[in-house]
């Protein structure tokens, strides 16, 4: 009889740790955000994971070929959360909206993975999924092929740069985000009107709103700008 052949991936979970735990590219993916909470990036190693899962070091490179295939796992698993549940309504502005809004979401959730991943490409699945989602949604509004790449491009970018900057904000010691935004009511607020009128004038409202995220603005900003387009097509 010849012998039953077994994928990599059976064979991969088929392997227990020396705690009894079988591996996974899931539970490896896990313990190194776990890592990277903790520790920051500086702290992602193949060593550490293996100290954190109970398992020789050399073990993880049955699962992934070094730490950079480990790292685009990790920023693919970020985009899988954020689409997690979610399903298109039709409407194209308030999918956009909803998929912008929730891939920010997961990326600041984990603000030192997001400054790790947020700048790669990982074309892996939930990328993929991702990509293919937003596609969808601007040609099924009826934008032409080249407003939906171009909208897409913004879209994408723009999410992910302001998922790095608010992760980058988010991963400082919380004594050093606490005075960085100080600053806007101990020096801004303070500023004469005689030397700097116009930040004088508008202090009241940046020491409110600079402490946030700018995304949701800018995100509607973008989705106007695409309405606009849109609306300029059926004119």
């Amino acid at each position: 009889m010849a012998k039953q052949v077994v994928s990599e991936e059976k064979r991969r979970r088929r392997r227990p740790t020396r705690s009894g735990t079988v591996l996974s590219e899931r539970l490896i993916v896990e313990a190194a955000l776990r890592l990277l909470r903790e520790h920051g990036s500086a702290g992602l190693s193949a060593r550490r994971l293996g100290i954190a899962l109970d398992c020789d070091p050399s073990t993880l490179y049955r699962y992934f070929r070094g730490m950079d295939e480990l790292t685009l796992a990790i920023g693919d698993a970020l985009v899988g959360e954020a689409l997690r549940g979610w399903r298109p309504t039709g409407e194209w502005r308030t999918d956009l909206h909803t998929v912008g809004l929730r891939i920010h979401a997961a990326y600041v959730a984990h603000p030192q993975a997001a400054q790790l991943t947020a700048s790669r490409v990982t074309g892996r699945a939930n990328e993929l999924a991702a990509d293919e989602a937003v596609l969808d949604v601007l040609r099924t509004a009826g934008f032409p092929l080249p407003d939906t790449v171009r909208i897409y491009h913004a879209f994408i970018d723009q999410t992910l740069a302001f998922a790095a900057l608010d992760a980058a904000s988010l991963a400082l010691p919380r004594a050093t985000r606490r005075a960085d935004d100080a600053v806007w009511r101990s020096t801004y607020a303070r500023l004469p009107a005689e030397t700097h009128p116009r930040i004088a004038e508008a202090a009241p409202l940046l020491s409110t709103r600079m402490v946030t995220s700018a995304y949701p603005t800018a995100l509607e900003m973008l989705l106007d700008s695409a309405q606009a387009t849109l609306a300029g097509l059926s004119s």
